[in-house]
């Protein structure tokens, strides 16, 4: 089978497609026959930051969709011929996505929607659990996110045009939210207006702390954070008593400065939030809370939904992952079988 492979940290350039046996599935695991792979920052940022040993190796991407065609021990054969989307395949494992097959625990291949394209269920992992998981971390917010259990609550999503921006609006408005968006221009605007925000604020030309505040004058209950180090004293004067912050990325040289004050009063969480690390759970959660709005037909992608999708092949798996880094507006995926059959 083809695989994109790398044994070395680098640029796009240290991957290279390899012809590799097909892996059986271990006890607790499947083996997908893999249609479409997603490319999230991570995947880059887990290239340049890789450190193999002697002789390791390493298949990239997170996400993908696709379909079982092998189980192994103690896994229910009821799976086989299963379409899935798969999240969190290559953490602490060689097998990511970006391949023709892989293996991965079971409880990674989440049964995907009849409704729902391959490609669809490649962009839902990163992205969407993430969002789930911002959404949930407040006092004042459920656990796992159902149709309506936002309403009355007010969401401020910080870069609306993102991949996780986007996910954020289209899971908040299921449940019931007032959202509002920032974006940098009036083509994000577009986007994050497809994706169903109920406000954009531009913060380039707008006053974003006067701008919520007259949407929300008691504030907003939950911040999604893309730029804390950006957008702290903004969020810190937004948020209604109780509120939340969730931070769901930055680099490693970034900081930020909050007035301690003013947030004690308002018994103000902030939240940073890496799917990785998080516990089991919390992620069970995140996976349900996604499922839902899947089969309630909340989520969509492409031009329509906010989305715009940008389409490689297999072999141009490093030029993804270079699409990623240089900040391309939309949904990167990887066409690897347009129809995976047992």
């Amino acid at each position: 089978m083809k695989a994109m492979v790398y044994r070395r940290s680098g640029g796009p350039e240290v991957i290279e497609v390899e012809d590799i046996e097909i892996p059986k599935p271990a006890a607790g695991e499947v083996l997908i026959q893999v249609a479409v792979s997603g490319v999230n920052p991570t995947d880059w940022k887990s290239r340049q930051g890789y450190a193999a040993s002697s002789g390791g190796w390493q298949i990239p991407n997170q996400d993908g969709a696709g379909r079982v065609i092998g189980v192994g021990d103690g896994v229910d054969p009821g799976l086989l011929n299963e379409r899935v989307w798969l999240w969190e395949c290559a953490h602490g494992r060689p097998w990511g996505s970006a391949a023709e097959y892989i293996v991965v625990p079971a409880d990674h291949a989440v049964p995907l929607d009849p409704a729902a394209s391959y490609e669809l269920g490649a962009a839902l992992g990163v992205p969407f659990l993430t969002a789930h998981i911002c959404l949930t971390v407040g006092r004042t917010t459920p656990e796992r996110l159902a149709l309506k259990a936002l309403s009355g609550r007010t969401v401020l999503v910080q870069g609306g045009a993102g991949a996780v921006g986007n996910a954020a609006i289209q899971l908040a408005r299921w449940a019931g939210a007032t959202v509002i968006a920032t974006v940098s221009s009036p083509e994000k605007a577009r986007l994050a207006e497809a994706a169903g925000s109920t406000h954009v604020i531009d913060y380039r030309n707008q006053d974003v702390v006067a701008e919520v505040r007259k949407i929300a004058p008691e504030g907003v209950d939950v911040v999604v954070e893309v730029a804390a180090s950006v957008n702290a004293t903004t969020d810190a004067a937004v948020l209604a008593p109780n509120g939340a912050v969730a931070i769901y990325a930055g680099t490693g040289d970034e900081a930020m400065t909050m007035t301690i004050r003013p947030l004690m009063m308002i018994n103000a969480r902030l939240q940073f939030v890496l799917l990785y690390t998080l516990s089991a759970e919390v992620k069970a959660a995140a996976i349900d809370g996604v499922r839902a709005a899947l089969a309630d037909g909340a989520i969509r992608i492409g031009d329509a939904a906010g989305l715009p999708v940008h389409r490689y092949e297999l072999e141009q798996t490093g030029a993804a992952q270079a699409a990623v880094a240089a900040g391309t507006v939309g949904k990167v995926l990887i066409t690897i079988n347009d129809d995976p059959v047992g």
